[in-house]
């Protein structure tokens, strides 16, 4: 995006953007119907595409790369770089919901399991209008059937593109098919299904300020995530350091 200011973490790119500068650019793309596609980073991700070239390449093709996490905001600041804030996916995607009920867009959700995918239209519904719904599918297909939803998605001639899938499979489908769905705006959203539909509880305010939203997460799912989030919090960890010592070096 011109006149958008972009720093390198550990030789992947995120741009410094507070969230209204973020909402204010996907609206304006919105408006002139250009393609522009959004992607967030965590410390997970970060770690991850040090080793997956298709994860990174994914992530350097988009329009927009915000801070998803407060780690990346901090670890800007470690490595003498600066980001305003933290962009939360969770938190833009609301945002943008809301934007579309207020500039008349059509938005279409996929990913997260049938059940789940269909509260979070309900609950959608319930608060803006179904007027809003341009469609919705769960996120559980094949590579066999990837071009057949690309298609279905591009047939709703929807605004907007949320998909809650995991990583890097959402990023790699989005970045493979995103000229065939011709979607004004499109986005990896990971869990926030989840937390829409109640199913996870989002970690309170003070511990999401404090870097301590994995924790949270972890309580509520342990057997599925502490392993996860130890690892990647390590190697995150590891990485900045040694991107620390480089600068320290180039500077001496």
């Amino acid at each position: 995006m011109e006149n958008v200011k972009r720093i390198q973490i550990c030789n992947v790119p995120v741009d410094s953007l507070t969230m209204d500068q973020t909402v204010e650019l996907i609206d304006q793309s919105i408006q002139k119907k250009e393609s522009l596609h959004h992607v967030v980073v965590n410390a997970a991700k970060l770690v991850n595409a040090q080793k997956d070239p298709e994860l990174r390449d994914s992530i350097v093709d988009c329009d927009i790369i915000n801070a998803d996490g407060q780690s990346i905001v901090w670890a800007a600041r470690f490595l003498n770089q600066y980001l305003p804030e933290r962009v939360a996916g969770i938190d833009l995607m609301e945002n943008l919901v809301a934007l579309a009920h207020k500039k008349k867009y059509k938005v279409f959700f996929l990913g997260a399991k049938e059940e789940v995918v269909a509260k979070v239209v309900a609950i959608y519904k319930e608060k803006y209008g179904e007027n809003i719904i341009a469609g919705f599918r769960n996120g559980y297909f094949g590579k066999d059937e990837e071009l057949e939803i690309a298609r279905q998605i591009r047939d709703s001639h929807a605004d907007m593109l949320f998909v809650a899938i995991s990583s890097p499979k959402k990023e790699i489908f989005l970045n493979k098919y995103k000229n065939e769905m011709k979607v004004p705006f499109i986005m990896g959203v990971g869990g926030s299904f989840d937390v829409v539909s109640g199913k996870i509880k989002r970690a309170p305010l003070w511990m999401q300020e404090i870097c301590l939203e994995w924790f949270y997460r972890t309580m509520q799912e342990p057997g599925r995530m502490w392993k996860r989030y130890l690892t990647t919090n390590i190697a995150f960890v590891k990485l900045l350091f040694q991107e620390r010592m480089k600068l320290n070096r180039k500077s001496s």
